[in-house]
């Protein structure tokens, strides 16, 4: 499904602002489901998005976002410990709300440009995911989930990198842009 499975999720892979919001208007329940909030190593990927920190530990969080019990994305956060001391020092406490919550209620914080980024089938991040997702739901996860998103959040310097992998399942909904005219815009890319 490979290219299909991207043009099929192409209006959720570009979609602008946050994707909490948008996947709580898809049903009656959304919910954070956390599976790990931990210290590790960064991943080259992150590395890079960071800016190469030199030393020190860094904080990574993996989440399963819910729709009315079904699980639609599975996303990786990760900052280096620097962070956590100053401006996004409120992730310690996240727990299982939104990390939303923190990026889109400070206007100090700006997000980079959206990249979409297919994962390699048996590199680490898809194994991790596949072990989580599976302990998680019960389910094996689709093959067919190899698109993910990625983006950088800045606040007064300090960088946060969010990874957001996508359900295929996703593909059958259309996320919402907007309001227009008291009815909901719908994404028409193709």
């Amino acid at each position: 499904m490979g290219l299909a499975s991207r043009l099929s999720l192409r209006a959720w892979l570009r979609a602008p602002g946050s994707l909490s919001r948008r996947l709580a208007r898809l049903g009656n329940r959304f919910e954070v489901q956390l599976l790990s909030q931990r210290t590790a190593p960064l991943r080259a990927r992150e590395l890079d998005a960071l800016g190469r920190p030199r030393r020190g530990c860094t904080l990574v969080r993996e989440v399963i976002l819910r729709v009315d019990g079904q699980p639609l994305v599975w996303a990786r956060s990760s900052l280096h410990s620097s962070a956590l001391a100053g401006p996004w020092q409120a992730l310690k406490g996240l727990g299982p709300r939104p990390l939303a919550d923190l990026l889109y209620a400070d206007p100090r914080v700006h997000r980079s440009e959206l990249q979409p980024v297919r994962l390699a089938r048996y590199g680490h991040t898809r194994r991790q995911m596949e072990k989580q997702w599976l302990a998680a739901t019960g389910t094996a996860a689709s093959p067919q989930m190899l698109w993910s998103r990625n983006s950088v959040f800045s606040r007064c310097g300090a960088q946060l990198r969010v990874m957001e992998l996508f359900n295929p399942e996703l593909a059958a909904f259309v996320p919402t842009i907007g309001r227009v005219r008291g009815r909901t815009k719908r994404n028409n890319w193709p």
